[in-house]
């Protein structure tokens, strides 16, 4: 034991335990091969584990770090012959996916600071260290999968399929999938890389079933993550972006995941993300009916119009503003209008024009160039039809804009890359005070251009909600659990609702408890009068 390393120690051993196997067929009688193997076992394996397995230059974690798979393989099989002889050997095994995990989330975090200090310097490799900062995102995810793909090959051959080391797989994976990378938890990070492979022109060159493939792993690596329901609020915001802007590379790919998690967490986890898909298809079918109608009735528009209807209760809800539109688009609207009411009476709609995009034709001096814009910056553009120059405050008034909303597109159109507007004075910061007018000197090399609003994070927004469903989740779980028991101490309760819900997220017990008062508030339950730690359900 001291002389030899850990994988000419084994050979020896199995040897041996073979040897001696012989011998009692050759020379003793079979009902001794029982009690005689295990006392070699005992002597050759029990007394000499831990040593072995410690050893420095060739133990257990040596063997895993330089993936001696053949050398692992043989250690399953002979600790599995001893009493518990292969708690030790997982828990090496869950020690090392352990460490191998957050060496990748230490590098992904490094990484990640890096481009932030470099995205925080002037000049162009700032906005290139900045693009970057999602690619290193990306390759973390694809490194966590990779790892997966690992050590579940090493789980299925070395270690014969053992539902032992499936556990402990699964915990290590656990304490490291759900540490955040650069201020994005790991729920965002799966949705994010999800977005990137489903959209079109995805930095990912792949192949339809390789698509489908890592898809599939993703579903997977999902069951490690606590907070399943943050994963599916990113996921069909996403989703709504890549539906509503036609980003989206295909619908096959995009039905083949949502059954993916379908099959794996529940139809409820997916029913607003499908009603999302077929809402998209309706609206389609929508907008062949309304150019139909427009055929027959005779109606001008004026505008080429395409309205997408969508059911409130499946898409993330969206900031409204009643914008005052111009006049070219009221006729549409109003038109639409009243082609809706001839399909159907009970219904309201109400129009997200945030949402919304347009297509101008800016008539240039130097030629004419089409423009791609969202609905407010068309908005904003189409004043200039008739006025020569405007205030801030004319074309807030004008349009009925909020400050923050209209400082973001007048940004957009006099600060960025195409500066349609010249600003007056001529500085980065929007002032009530500025005057703007239509730049008719500008000109590009490309005949389309498209005008890109600065982002809006909405991280903020996705946890507040997801926050909120969660407090309508245990109100329903504790209704639910009280309305079959009737009466249940507190300490109960709470136990019988974090078991309900410990399938999406890891409820908190300050949470709980104050849903708890607040039901007591809103009659759901009473405290019983001589335990006040007995809650009674009020029927």
């Amino acid at each position: 034991i001291e002389q030899d390393s850990c994988p000419e120690y084994m050979l020896k051993a199995e040897e041996c335990l073979k040897q001696e196997k012989e011998r009692v067929q050759h020379y003793l009688h079979g009902s001794t091969e029982t009690k005689l193997l295990a006392e070699a076992e005992r002597e050759l394996l029990t007394r000499h584990q831990q040593p072995l397995l410690d050893k420095e230059f060739s133990g257990c974690k040596v063997l895993l770090r330089d993936d001696k798979t053949e050398d692992i393989a043989r250690m399953f099989r002979l600790f599995s012959r001893v009493p518990s002889g292969l708690v030790p050997v997982s828990e090496a095994f869950k020690k090392h996916i352990e460490r191998e995990g957050m060496s990748l989330v230490k590098q992904a975090e490094a990484q990640a600071s890096q481009r932030k200090e470099a995205a925080a310097a002037p000049g162009p490799a700032a906005r290139k260290d900045a693009a970057g900062a999602a690619s290193t995102e990306q390759v973390f995810v694809r490194s966590v999968l990779a790892l997966r793909d690992k050590y579940i090959e090493y789980v299925n051959s070395c270690f014969s399929n053992s539902s032992l080391f499936h556990m402990v797989l699964k915990e290590a994976f656990e304490v490291f999938c759900n540490r955040g990378v650069g201020g994005s938890s790991s729920a965002e990070l799966l949705a994010s890389f999800c977005d990137n492979l489903l959209k079109k022109g995805s930095s990912e060159k792949m192949t339809d079933e390789a698509i489908e493939d890592v898809l599939e792993k993703v579903v997977r690596l999902l069951i490690y993550i606590q907070d399943k329901d943050l994963f599916a609020e990113f996921y069909r915001k996403k989703l709504s972006r890549r539906l509503l802007f036609d980003k989206s590379a295909s619908d096959e790919h995009e039905r083949s995941i949502l059954t993916l998690l379908k099959q794996q967490f529940g139809a409820q986890f997916t029913s607003k993300m499908e009603g999302m898909l077929t809402d998209l298809q309706l609206a389609r079918e929508n907008q062949h009916l309304f150019q139909d109608w427009l055929d027959e009735s005779s109606k001008e528009v004026g505008i080429d119009l395409t309205v997408t209807v969508l059911t409130t209760g499946f898409w993330p809800t969206y900031k409204f503003v009643e914008l005052a539109l111009p006049q070219q688009m009221v006729v549409g609207v109003e038109v639409f209008k009243e082609f809706y009411e001839t399909r159907t009476k009970h219904r309201k709609l109400t129009w997200i024009y945030t949402l919304g995009m347009c297509t101008l034709n800016g008539k240039f001096q130097a030629r004419d160039i089409e423009m791609q814009v969202s609905t407010f910056q068309a908005a904003v553009l189409l004043l200039f039809n008739d006025e020569e120059k405007m205030t801030f405050t004319d074309m807030k008034e004008r349009l009925n804009i909020p400050d923050e909303d209209l400082i973001r597109l007048l940004h957009s159109l006099s600060c960025a890359k195409y500066k349609i507007l010249l600003k007056e004075p001529n500085s980065k910061i929007i002032q009530p005070t500025d005057v703007f007018q239509f730049n008719e000197a500008m000109t590009d090399k490309m005949r389309r251009i498209k005008v890109p609003l600065p982002p809006v994070d909405e991280k903020k927004k996705v946890v507040e909600d997801v926050a909120k469903d969660r407090r309508y989740a245990i109100d329903a779980a504790v209704v639910r659990t009280m309305k079959s028991r009737r009466v249940l101490p507190h300490q109960q309760l709470v136990t019988e609702v974090v078991q309900q819900l410990s399938r999406m997220f890891n409820p908190d017990f300050k949470v709980i408890k104050k849903r708890i008062e607040d039901l007591i508030t809103r009659e759901y339950l009473e405290r019983d009068p001589e335990n006040p730690n007995v809650f009674r359900y009020l029927a």
